[in-house]
């Protein structure tokens, strides 16, 4: 259940007579609290300092945390002031090579690929129960380094995390392979084994399940692992590789690396000895690590990148319930998602009602200190997101799209961004085409289901789309349409363990999450011996 608890965030609120009373029930909103409005400059209060120590800021190599061959450190930044929260070790090219050498020694030489696959489950099992007994002090970090609410990395992302570490134990030892029926008198058996040590880069925006998305499947298949953190949001992940160690995972099974793309980044998806390599980002980056890996050792490479996801809402639907999805399908995590419903299209008969409920709703967004329990909005994650964001904004404005709220900085201080909602944007404009990945509502008009469905296709990307109908047909024939990798109908951001997840054209390559996840660390190796008067073939 903890892995549905963000749809289960939404849906809550949607039973209730109006967004904002459900909000306050559910987040236990208080009378005369501060909303955001356009017409007034917010002053954020004194931000609460969360009661959580950082004890792991060094690299973790073979099992210990060491300082980087450089002995460099940079700040990690707390995004609701832009002040120093603590100084990390600074991994670079040196400090790959010593990361890989010891993935290398611990996959060919030590216990855990050699291990059985059920001593493997109960040791990611044992991790999972560490980190349920760690909940509060994790998500105060994840929110600290990443501005995300509280509330929901505490109910939903760190529960989430949980589930997915007792999914992947599961999947341990029921990895098989098979055995082959040939024309002629040999026995063919088909093995999956592990392929080998994993290289993992990690976003920003959902530092823990992205370290779950990728780490999870790469050991319930028997790797080794060099991960990289995002060099914004390093802490919660040297956090928990203490806890697995704890849990007895053997030494160099996995190794963390915090520091930079162009350095770090680019030596991981580069190096001749790591065999796989998966990296979740945006799509530029993305060909970059796809050329390394090709100009390297060709090692396979799986790809999570952007998304310019459609949310199509047809005049048939429940338009209160369709603001409240929409407007959780863009501003969920300050909007900083690689699926975020970032189009809105609505139909022509509703349209004028939906963008004055979608900017009502936008307006009673509470922005502010995250660590606040009513807050649903904390900052965006550093200064160049910020400004990429403002920029899109004043872009929107330029091609003369109809700025119904927001638009500017919210508070004086940080990263904050105003809840902000555009009408009459064309399918031309740039905030309709770039992943803005920011609090940026574009809202299109559409006429009938054939429009709308070419013009929902007619993007580079091909991550997600959303469907909002009390018509099945209507569902059904728009869902197979669209070429995305994830259709919700009638709900948004369900992300389930078992569900997969990756993208169409230029919104990625291969599946994280669920069974085809574990194709990716898996090499498919056929064994075929003679046999000699068999009694049957």
């Amino acid at each position: 259940m903890a892995a549905r608890r963000i749809s289960t965030m939404l849906s809550r609120s949607l039973s209730l007579s109006s967004a904002a009373t459900s909000l306050g029930r559910k987040y236990g909103l208080g009378r005369g609290m501060q909303r955001f409005s356009t017409g007034t400059a917010a002053v954020l209060e004194e931000p609460i300092t969360p009661p959580v120590e950082i004890n792991y800021t060094k690299l973790l190599i073979n099992g210990q945390f060491v300082d980087s061959a450089s002995g460099k450190t940079f700040p990690t930044l707390d995004p609701r002031t832009g002040e120093v929260i603590a100084h990390v070790a600074e991994g670079d090219k040196e400090d790959i090579n010593r990361a890989v050498s010891a993935a290398r020694k611990a996959f060919d030489e030590g216990p855990w690929p050699k291990m059985s696959a059920y001593e493997r489950s109960r040791i990611i099992l044992r991790f999972a129960d560490l980190v349920e007994k760690n909940m509060k002090e994790l998500a105060q970090l994840e929110t600290w380094d990443n501005g995300k609410p509280f509330q929901q990395a505490l109910t939903a992302e760190v529960p989430m995390f949980v589930r997915l570490f007792h999914y992947y134990a599961g999947w341990a030892d029921k990895i098989h392979g098979l055995t082959v029926p040939a024309d002629g008198p040999h026995h063919v058996q088909v093995l999956h084994e592990p392929i080998g040590v994993a290289g993992q880069i990690i976003p920003w925006n959902f530092p823990l399940l992205m370290f779950a998305w990728k780490v999870g499947p790469a050991l319930a298949c028997g790797n080794t692992i060099v991960l990289k953190t995002a060099e914004q949001t390093p802490l919660t992940a040297l956090y928990v590789a203490k806890l697995f160690h704890e849990a007895g995972l053997p030494d160099g099974v996995l190794n963390i690396v915090s520091g930079y793309g162009p350095t770090a980044g680019a030596a991981l998806a580069s190096h001749m000895d790591v065999d796989k390599l998966a990296f979740t980002g945006s799509t530029e980056t993305g060909k970059i690590v796809l050329e390394l890996a090709a100009r390297s050792n060709l090692k396979p490479v799986t790809l999570e990148l952007g998304g310019k996801s459609p949310f199509i809402i047809f005049e048939d639907a429940d338009i209160d319930k369709a603001v409240e999805l929409a407007h959780f399908a863009l501003f969920f995590n300050q909007g900083q998602c690689c699926c975020a419903g970032s189009r809105t299209f609505v139909h022509e008969k509703i349209y004028d009602e939906f963008i004055a409920k979608a900017k009502a709703r936008a307006l009673r967004r509470t922005v502010g200190d995250p660590f606040k329990k009513e807050i649903e909005q904390g900052p965006q994650i550093d200064s160049e997101q910020f400004q990429k964001v403002l920029g899109y904004i004043k872009s929107g404005i330029d091609s003369n799209a109809t700025l119904e709220c927001g638009g500017e900085q919210f508070g004086s201080k940080g990263y904050f961004v105003q809840p902000t909602v555009f009408s009459n944007v064309q399918d031309d404009m740039l905030i309709a085409q770039d992943e803005i990945f920011g609090p940026v509502q574009s809202i299109l008009k559409f006429k009938d289901i054939d429009e709308v469905i070419r013009r929902a296709n007619a993007t580079r990307y091909g991550l997600a789309a959303g469907v909002f109908t009390s018509s099945v047909e209507k569902a059904n024939t728009v869902s197979r349409a669209l070429k995305a990798g994830t259709v919700w109908v009638n709900c948004f951001d369900v992300f389930d363990a078992g569900i997969p997840f990756g993208g169409y054209k230029m919104s990625g390559i291969g599946r994280e999450k669920g069974i085809y996840s574990l194709n990716n660390y898996l090499q498919v190796k056929a064994v075929v011996t003679p046999l000699k008067n068999p009694a049957w073939l």
